[in-house]
């Protein structure tokens, strides 16, 4: 088991980011057709679209994969290894979104048809290993959750955040958000 010290600055934090250039979600990248870099700063882009005044979940977005980085080739694992990492630096709420964004595929899995075909062929795959579409039990208890609504933002953004050659702000011009993020957590 690889092991990884948590996030103890905005600076360590926009480093491994800035490090996830050309890494990708799975080893052999036959995953998302963009690197984690990338995607990551679609979804953060989406987010801040369509939820401006949702700094945690905008930040979410920016962060929400970076356990593919920090684990290589643990897909199930990842959500909970990035929340691990940033939950120190970023706060309970986003480090609870970035572990809830494979929930939330698993909801949305079992509970919307047109989303789940709409998957990828790589989210398909993994969504097996993360525990395959939710129960009704599951989905009773996700609905529960006072994240519910953000969760499933930030998974509908991660689905829409897998374009080749989209142009999205570079990373460091995020700092004051994650700055002002980590600040008021």
């Amino acid at each position: 088991m690889t092991t990884f010290r948590p996030l103890d600055t905005v600076d360590d934090l926009m480093f491994l980011l800035a490090d996830c250039a050309d890494a990708w979600d799975m080893p052999d990248r036959s995953g998302d057709p963009v690197d984690i870099l990338d995607h990551d700063r679609q979804c953060a882009e989406l987010l801040r679209r369509d939820f401006p005044s949702d700094e945690q979940l905008q930040v979410a977005g920016l962060v929400h994969d970076i356990g593919h980085k920090l684990v290589p080739g643990d897909d199930a694992g990842h959500g909970r290894h990035g929340a691990d990492a940033v939950r120190a630096l970023l706060g309970d709420r986003v480090a609870r979104l970035v572990e809830l964004h494979v929930e939330a595929k698993r909801y949305l899995a079992a509970t919307d048809s047109t989303h789940a075909a709409n998957l990828s062929v790589s989210s398909k795959r993994t969504l097996v290993a993360q525990g395959g579409p939710m129960t009704t039990a599951e989905i009773t208890a996700f609905e529960a959750d006072p994240d519910f609504t953000a969760a499933l933002a930030l998974r509908r953004a991660d689905d829409a955040g897998k374009v080749i050659g989209l142009a999205v702000a570079p990373v460091e011009s995020w700092r004051p958000v994650v700055t002002r993020v980590a600040k008021s957590r």
